[in-house]
């Protein structure tokens, strides 16, 4: 856990561990790093070329290398949250923080065992187990009123 930011109003380390395994019970090896927007934006830009802070961003290690990881080892990955993109989206979006925070979790988490929403059909079968393990960990659906 590596927090780069003012941490006030940022869930605790138990709480990230809580929703990281409801998604994973098995072996993993996770980096959760809060960042501020700027750091948010240098890692997007850098890495998506997307040139402004986003909510989570996901790294799997050993994806896109032309040497897979040996089987066996644990998922392993980092989730880069950023803390003023996520308190943003929380109150435009009427949702409690450590809900939004539990359901970005969730999301990097299903992205490093290999889930993804660029087509539909993707999309609606990541949605469908986040719905299911937010539901399972008492949060409200995180797609509610979306359409």
């Amino acid at each position: 856990m590596q927090y780069v930011c003012n941490v006030e109003g940022v869930p605790s380390e138990a709480d990230f561990a809580g929703w990281l395994l409801a998604v994973e019970p098995g072996p993993a090896e996770i980096t959760v790093r809060v960042v501020d927007e700027e750091e948010g934006r240098e890692l997007n830009r850098d890495y998506r070329g997307k040139d402004y802070a986003t909510n989570v961003l996901t790294f799997a290690y050993g994806e896109g290398e032309d040497m897979p990881l040996p089987e066996g080892l644990p998922l392993m990955g980092d989730l880069v949250l950023c803390r003023q993109v996520i308190e943003r989206e929380a109150a435009e979006q009427g949702k409690a923080l450590a809900a939004h925070y539990a359901h970005l979790c969730v999301h990097g988490m299903l992205h490093l065992q290999g889930f993804d929403h660029l087509e539909s059909d993707e999309a609606e079968e990541m949605e469908a187990r986040e719905r299911e393990i937010m539901t399972a960990l008492g949060y409200p659906d995180p797609y509610a009123g979306e359409d």
